[in-house]
């Protein structure tokens, strides 16, 4: 395979988690915790966005939230699966 196609693989202390959500939302309350365990876990950061302060976010992802990006790359929403979400980080 091309070296142009070949994507580097991350570890997991490279990789960025962003959990997307607002205030209030119960859903985003779990994703929360599981993406704090898992990051924890794994060494991978992570960070929250809230949609009700990014008119960007809250039209690509209302209808979603909780949303999970690795690397800002969608991987999930409304519920995160902590094994999944470990095997997407390589751990």
């Amino acid at each position: 395979m091309s070296p142009v196609l070949r994507r580097a693989k991350k570890k997991a202390d490279e990789r960025v988690v962003t959990l997307i959500g607002k205030p209030g939302c119960h859903l985003c309350d779990d994703a929360r915790a599981v993406v704090e365990e898992v990051c924890a876990e794994t060494g991978a950061s992570w960070e929250e966005k809230d949609i009700t302060q990014d008119e960007a976010l809250h039209r690509a992802y209302w209808e979603q939230i909780p949303v999970v990006l690795v690397d800002g790359e969608q991987h999930t929403f409304w519920r995160v699966d902590a094994g999944r979400l470990r095997r997407a980080l390589g751990a």
